[in-house]
């Protein structure tokens, strides 16, 4: 057997510092960041909120050689944030993923920052494909991603508003797009499923809702059998074309991986192809949300920038560890 172990962690506001003043929270945010990369010791591991390829060199700097291969999403945010990979195996192949699929949403409604409507055809920030090969031959393609905050932004950048009209415009704005960027990232799977059994598909990254949200089940593909169900050990034809959540395997006392307003919610999730539960009955890999890592977590509140500068992330890191 095979041994393969995969993580996704949204690093928070990983940008290099504006300000001299800055420059010492950052080299102690960047050792906090490092010293739990290198003690859960994945394989592969998809990051968020990279704030470019500064930031990225320098975390790759402290983990000593550990991570020689590295990809970063040339598509960032109107903040400057990005999706990456750093992965101990060799990058085979990789591939941006922008903008919505014509067989998916093509286009949603939105508005500028004054207010003005304007269609929605690409992700809020690109998703990442990258492939590597196993000792076993097998290859898995992972696609890490972070779709639009549930934290909504209002005309002029605030993050509250008065007026109950266009609080609800806006909420329903932002369902929209995390809801075209999860039917996007199923298409981009369907044809990555698509592949021969030697190909398995991993789907990881911060989707910004919980597991029962309707945009997270998007990714699951055909209906039943999930982990957890009666059916997750009989094989059926929609095998092929689902993806399974390995959330129902963290324990329940640790099943989230960030803090809103005092109320812990598991939205850091990791989906993941047949090929990775092998067997009858599967095979099942050991998932956790190291929740404990960063001492306690910090509860967040609607304004993300308060956190800007601070140690390590507000989101803990979540991985799997695969028999294959």
């Amino acid at each position: 057997m095979t041994v393969f172990k995969v993580m996704t962690w949204n690093l928070e506001n990983l940008f290099s510092p504006s300000d001299p003043r800055e420059v010492q929270e950052y080299q102690e945010k960047l050792q906090t960041l490092a010293t739990v990369i290198l003690n859960l010791d994945a394989d592969v591991i998809g990051l968020q909120e990279v704030g470019g390829t500064e930031p990225l060199q320098d975390l790759l700097d402290l983990l000593g050689g550990g991570y020689p291969h590295h990809q970063l999403s040339t598509e960032p945010d109107s903040r400057g944030i990005r999706v990456g990979f750093i992965s101990k195996l060799p990058i085979q192949d990789s591939e941006e993923i922008v903008d919505f699929l014509p067989l998916g949403l093509a286009s949603v409604p939105g508005q500028d920052n004054r207010g003005k409507p304007l269609e929605i055809k690409r992700l809020s920030r690109g998703a990442l494909r990258i492939t590597v090969e196993l000792a076993n031959g097998l290859k898995v393609d992972l696609i890490t991603t972070h779709w639009k905050s549930k934290l909504l932004t209002f005309p002029g950048g605030g993050f509250t508003t008065s007026d109950e009209n266009e609080r609800a415009q806006v909420a329903g704005m932002a369902l929209l797009r995390r809801t075209a960027e999860a039917v996007t990232i199923r298409v981009k799977a369907n044809e990555l499923l698509a592949r021969s059994q030697r190909h398995a598909l991993v789907v990881l990254g911060d989707l910004n809702d919980v597991t029962e949200a309707a945009t997270t089940q998007i990714l699951q593909g055909p209906s039943g059998s999930q982990i957890g169900t009666r059916g997750f050990n009989t094989s059926d034809k929609g095998d092929d074309a689902r993806l399974f959540n390995l959330a129902p395997l963290i324990p329940l006392e640790r099943r989230f991986s960030r803090v809103f307003q005092g109320i812990g919610e598991l939205i850091d999730h990791i989906f993941v192809s047949q090929e990775l539960l092998p067997g009858q009955p599967r095979l099942l890999p050991v998932v956790d949300s190291h929740i404990d890592l960063q001492d306690s977590l910090p509860s967040i509140t609607e304004r993300p920038r308060e956190r800007r500068g601070k140690l390590g992330s507000d989101h803990a890191p979540v991985t799997a560890i695969f028999d294959v």
